[in-house]
């Protein structure tokens, strides 16, 4: 595109009297005045000239909602400059990063009227734009661009988040199917993306907001409870605080102390890992002591602040986390301690500097910040060097390669020692052998054991913070299949199946030679679309895999020659590619009424899926336990069909984020349908005739079928486990609700698994 010089000069001259265009002013003034501290008064034409561009590109673009589409790159640049403390550059990046993918303009245009560095950006953020394609895999090519982008230029990966976050935002415009979508992809990769970033805040809010569309009734039932415990809370801080700034004061530390809530994903996350209610979970909120202090007082004045707040209050010993002599790769320092109130209650205390509150709120963007003064190599540095490690290691395998991404950058930290006291940081549940290849491939390839604590251990020992460990090698040891079981990291994973392969490549070569005479026996042409169909026949994954089953005798004469008499039956990646035979057109609201209406005629017990809403054969998922009334969506597996899993199973997240492309559309059409086998657990306080009382109403009052019932007592009181037939979700519910009042019953939950 030739370059046009832009007519507009100033802001005021875009915008007549419309409302519209008025809103459109008010927001870019917020975004101004966001930028006031942020910004260099001679990058405010800089700014000025980039929200012009964006403005004239989206000029005729509008969001799901119906607005104006600048709105959005406006409130990216404003989370870029508020939470993000970014400077000029980065909030012309977020205005400008739609305008390459969404609109005529080339990054050539961008280049000529910015610079080189906000193009460099911006192709960043094009290529990220193109790693989610829901219409197929995560492609690891696209993922492994973004992460050398972000090894170079973090802020692509900053404005990327912003853009996500504000998405997430607005996420109610978009379909319900959509929403769940983005959601759960946000949940398994941009949350934990921030967490290990450091961006402490933006991880909490994509977290909450992931479970506000992907649970909805759990978040606003947390959401409601927290506000209405606000009011004891904020007393309870009060009293609890009061003898420990009345010390501090006396010390004539500066000082701030703050009560701050656990966010509602986090609170969810303790009442399912401990299986308890809202109101049993202790921690709901912490308690923050800042001290505003020299560097070189940190540690010194954090400590004698620990000192002041146990000298008061009883600690838990096993409570104590120290992540200010260690700090956590992403940065965060800190001392957290629990101790116990005058109330009873257990009180998380967290201590940390003004310096390690920045960085523990605002991520990368303060350690930047604070990084000049820094002589030694920072947490964040080291994580990121780590990334192009990875890149340089990974398998092509685009799941692999996430989930390794995911194991190794998102875990928390161990810290080992060598013989000569050398500090190693690995990820939890590291193992011997990670150790021996986080030292040197060669050291790893050739690893025979090691040393832990001079006690001789197996590759695959689990080492834990504090052991000195000591890898013995021999030159005639080589990595062995089973070596990808003994390690975890993805460098250690990396480098065995990198020799390994090397090794199959070797055995393929003399299967390759075997193969060509074994065709001739056959009179079968030695080219390569025979090869593949020979491929597809046996489902294997390449040639060379043909190869080397040829090569160590899995595949011979007998089975070529049953290649030969079969026909090649394949047809799986079609099938995924369009399972149903639909129109890539989706049915109009009428047409699916009008389908559903036939369907209930035909028969009123059915589950419709695809997005023509077919009745097809399914299974439902022993996961999680589907029936009738819940909110379900079908997966299409390689060798089972379709399976149903509810939107809430367990495995919802994993499962939409990495196979999106196997996601249908699934729908209850009845009110009453068969019954379906449902777990309730119950448990309360053992007493005679308890038993009795739980089976008459499930029997007796609600008619319902009971398949099996399990009791235990141990010491007064009981567990058991009924499974039942039932018809829907609201009468499980109803049945729950029941069962919740018989004297005696202290908790009911319904189970996933039969």
């Amino acid at each position: 595109m030739a370059k046009e010089e832009l007519k507009i000069d100033k802001v005021h001259q875009i915008f007549d009297q419309d409302e519209e265009r008025r809103q459109i002013l008010k927001e870019y003034k917020g975004l101004l005045v966001a930028c006031k501290n942020r910004v260099a008064k001679e990058d405010r034409k800089r700014i000025r000239q980039a929200f012009n561009f964006a403005l004239e590109a989206h000029k005729n673009h509008r969001r799901k909602s119906g607005e104006p589409y600048i709105y959005h790159p406006i409130s990216v640049a404003k989370i870029v400059v508020q939470d993000f403390h970014l400077g000029a550059t980065s909030v012309i990046c977020a205005l400008l990063h739609d305008v390459v993918e969404d609109t005529d303009y080339t990054l050539a245009d961008i280049k000529e009227y910015f610079n080189e560095e906000v193009a460099k950006i911006i192709d960043g953020l094009t290529k990220i734009s193109g790693i989610f394609d829901q219409t197929k895999s995560v492609q690891a090519e696209n993922f492994r661009k973004m992460l050398l982008t972000l090894s170079d230029d973090v802020r692509v990966i900053l404005i990327k988040l912003a853009d996500r976050l504000h998405n997430m935002r607005t996420l109610e415009s978009l379909p319900p199917v959509k929403q769940q979508r983005v959601a759960n992809e946000t949940l398994y990769l941009f949350a934990p993306l921030a967490h290990r970033l450091g961006l402490h805040a933006i991880k909490s809010e994509l977290e909450d907001l992931g479970l506000k569309h992907t649970d909805p009734a759990i978040y606003f039932t947390i959401q409601q409870k927290i506000k209405e415990s606000q009011e004891e809370r904020n007393k309870f801080i009060a009293s609890f605080t009061l003898p420990i700034k009345r010390i501090l004061n006396e010390e004539n530390l500066n000082y701030a102390i703050t009560g701050r809530t656990k966010s509602i994903s986090s609170i969810w996350g303790k009442m399912k890992t401990k299986e308890i209610p809202f109101e049993e979970v202790y921690d709901i909120f912490a308690i923050r002591i800042v001290v505003d202090t020299p560097e070189e007082k940190e540690k010194a004045d954090c400590w004698k602040v620990y000192s002041i707040v146990t000298d008061i209050y009883r600690p838990n010993p096993d409570r104590l986390r120290d992540w200010i002599s260690t700090p956590k790769a992403n940065g965060y320092e800190s001392l957290h301690t629990t101790v116990m109130s005058k109330a009873g209650k257990w009180v998380e205390v967290q201590i940390r500097t003004k310096r390690m509150d920045d960085v523990a709120e605002k991520g990368y963007a303060a350690h930047w910040k604070y990084k000049e003064s820094k002589t030694t190599e920072s947490g964040i540095d080291r994580w990121l060097k780590r990334i192009k490690d990875m890149l340089k290691t990974s398998e092509s395998d685009a799941l692999v390669f996430i989930d390794d991404f995911k194991l190794n950058l998102f875990s928390d930290e161990i810290f080992v020692f060598t013989p000569k006291g050398e500090l190693r940081t690995l990820p939890v549940g590291s193992t011997a052998l990670d150790l021996a290849y986080s030292i040197h491939s060669q050291v790893g390839n050739n690893c025979l054991g090691a040393k832990v604590n001079h006690k001789l251990v197996s590759l695959n020992h689990e080492l834990k913070s504090g052991d000195q460990v000591e890898i013995i090698t021999s030159s005639k040891q080589s990595p062995k299949p089973d070596w990808l079981n003994y390690a975890t990291t993805a460098r250690a994973k990396g480098k065995i199946k990198t020799a390994l392969k090397e090794e199959r490549k070797n055995k393929a070569e003399e299967g390759k030679e075997i193969l060509e005479r074994k065709l001739k026996q056959l009179k079968i042409d030695n080219k390569a679309d025979n090869i593949q169909k020979i491929v597809s026949y046996f489902k294997l994954q390449s040639p060379l895999d043909l190869h080397y089953e040829i090569a160590i005798g899995k595949l011979g004469l007998k089975e070529l020659k049953s290649y030969v008499a079969d026909t090649d039956k394949g047809g799986i990646l079609n099938y995924l590619k369009n399972p149903f035979g639909r129109s890539k057109q989706p049915i109009t609201d009428v047409q699916e009424q009008d389908i559903i209406r036939k369907q209930l005629k035909k028969n009123p017990d059915t589950l419709l899926i695809g997005d023509s809403l077919q009745e097809l054969d399914y299974t439902l998922s022993p996961c999680c336990n589907p029936i009738p009334g819940d909110d379900v969506f079908g997966f299409v597996t390689v060798s089972e069909g379709i399976k149903i899993h509810r939107n809430n199973c367990p495995n919802a997240v994993q499962l939409m984020a990495k196979f999106s492309y196997r996601i249908i559309k699934a729908k209850w059409i009845t009110e009453k349908s068969i019954a379906f086998l449902s777990g309730i657990k119950i448990t309360g306080i053992d007493d005679q005739g308890i038993v009795n009382n739980i089976t008459s109403v499930i029997s007796s009052e609600y008619n319902l079928n009971i398949r099996s019932i399990n009791i235990e007592s141990n010491a007064g009181t009981f567990e058991g486990i009924v499974m039942i037939y039932i018809y829907d979700t609201q009468t499980l519910n109803k049945l729950i609700d029941k069962l919740k009042k018989i004297k005696g019953v202290q908790k009911v939950s319904r189970i996933s698994k039969s």
